[in-house]
């Protein structure tokens, strides 16, 4: 803790006329309290800054008691020694002035007409006016919720006038070293050392305090308290102690409840807008209004996420929301049966976030306007889930499954597609397993091909001639005519339906 008095201070009183006999350079030491001490070892009864007075009856005789006392008196973090002059201090060896010297000890001489309690009275009134002092940045840092309620201060803006009040720069990070509260710094890669490895760590560090940020569970981070060099009219208080700084260990925690229960609102108000778009509740203007609200750009791009965990297992929610929101990005989740929905901005960052993710399987539509329908993005997101799947890839996107967006516009129920299939191919696949034919396969790798025969028959290892007897024989049990667009349209349509229901491999 930094203390309000120093040496220099006592040594620069007019009324005192202390001089300086050894030990300058010890000046800057803090000065807590005066006492008078005559014993030769007062160090038990010493807690440390204090400045001891004696009439020179404590100092030994000998240089190598003297030099001892020194020692001792440096060992217990003595402030200063000051000596009543012409009374009883003995000559004072090399010794004794050398291990002053050595060990920046100030040793002070006080004028004999200049009593103790003059000086004691000095100290007490810098202690007195120091505690005033503290209280009042205590108080103030108390109020720091008031300030946060009243004038709508974000959290970078109260920790920034609390670095004022409480002389010190403030830090906050997670165990992990990432930002705990938007807009407040984390400490930089030179005080990556003064955090602690255990979660109650011992609070003093060099130049100031560590303390951990209180949350359910067990601490959310940790708050670095650093002492602010040159403290004054141009850089506000000077440091006022671990008592201030347990309040800002407090008033971050507060900070971070709030914050939590801030973002999980918008979460729950999120998920509840998802699920009107999932269910197109929502116009177009009254969803990119929701979207607005909770941060969205009405005019940029979004895209549609369908999250899954590998296997069998769903994926860890929680993990997904720290990874969004280590992104940086505005998005909504919400929980489905087939998985976890997520609605984000256009965002490389934000898929490069949900791609790092162990033990989770991602499809991502293409980009779409923001507001606009789900039923084609939520399509296009499950159909390249399923391509993450069949691929053991973590996150698979729309654009990455090939020219051939068909697929999307095919129905969601699954009734539809069977009966879609039914009707159009049902003829050719009882035929196929009846027979074990491949004239479904066959039409299927021809349409691929764009209708070259040539190729698809390379692609089956059959002869040309055998394909089209095989598409002859196609077109008369499904009764579809493979020259009329029409008829060919309807069952390239049926083929996707097919494969996508799993009726075909």
């Amino acid at each position: 803790m930094a203390a309000a008095l120093r040496v220099h201070d006592l040594v620069r009183s007019p009324a005192l006329q202390l001089r300086v006999l050894a030990g300058e350079a010890g000046l800057g030491r803090p000065v807590a309290w005066a006492h008078v001490s005559e014993l030769e070892d007062p160090t038990p009864w010493l807690l440390g800054a204090e400045l001891i007075m004696t009439t020179g009856i404590a100092v030994p005789r000998s240089a190598v008691r003297q030099r001892a006392y020194v020692e001792r008196l440096h060992a217990a973090g003595v402030a200063a020694l000051a000596l009543s002059a012409h009374l009883h201090v003995p000559p004072l060896r090399q010794a004794f002035l050398a291990a002053a010297e050595e060990r920046a000890l100030p040793v002070l001489e006080l004028p004999l007409q200049v009593p103790f309690i003059a000086v004691a009275q000095e100290v007490a009134a810098a202690a007195q006016a120091d505690a005033r002092k503290r209280l009042s940045a205590e108080l103030q840092v108390f109020g720091a919720l008031r300030w946060l309620a009243a004038e709508d201060l974000t959290a970078a803006e109260l920790f920034r006038r609390l670095e004022g009040l409480s002389g010190y720069s403030l830090f906050l990070c997670t165990r992990h070293g990432s930002p705990l509260l938007p807009g407040v710094p984390v400490p930089g890669s030179r005080h990556a050392a003064l955090l602690p490895d255990s979660p109650d760590p011992a609070p003093a560090v060099p130049g100031g305090y560590v303390l951990p940020v209180p949350a359910p569970g067990g601490p959310a981070g940790y708050l670095l308290a650093l002492e602010r060099r040159g403290g004054g009219a141009g850089r506000g208080a000077r440091p006022a102690g671990l008592g201030v700084v347990q309040h800002i260990a407090t008033v971050a925690a507060l900070q971070l409840s709030m914050v939590r229960h801030e973002r999980e609102t918008l979460r729950r108000q999120g998920a509840e807008t998802l699920a009107e778009l999932v269910q197109e509740a929502l116009d177009p203007q009254s969803a990119r209004r929701h979207l607005s609200r909770l941060g969205f750009d009405a005019r940029a791009p979004v895209l549609l996420a369908v999250v899954d965990g590998e296997g069998e297992g769903p994926p860890d929610d929680a993990a997904v929301v720290q990874a969004l929101d280590g992104a940086a990005v505005p998005y909504l989740v919400l929980r489905r049966h087939e998985g976890l929905y997520v609605l984000l901005a256009d965002s490389p960052p934000a898929l490069d976030a949900l791609a790092a993710l162990p033990r989770i399987r991602a499809g991502v539509s293409r980009p779409f306007t923001a507001g606009g329908p789900l039923g084609v993005p939520r399509r296009e997101a499950c159909l390249a889930l399923a391509r993450a799947r069949s691929a053991g890839r973590p996150l698979v996107t729309s654009g990455d499954c090939g020219d051939d967006t068909t697929d999307r516009w095919l129905h969601e129920d699954p009734s539809v597609l069977h009966a879609l299939v039914d009707q159009v191919l049902g003829a050719a696949l009882r035929y196929d397993t009846e027979h074990g034919g491949a004239l479904v396969l066959s039409a299927l790798t021809w349409l691929e091909r764009d209708r070259s025969t040539e190729e698809a028959a390379l692609a089956l290892h059959i002869h040309p001639n055998t394909l089209l007897y095989r598409l002859r024989r196609f077109a008369a049990l499904s009764g579809r005519n493979l020259s009329s667009t029409a008829d060919l349209t309807e069952v390239w349509l049926a083929l996707r339906a097919a494969r996508s229901a799993g009726l075909l491999s």
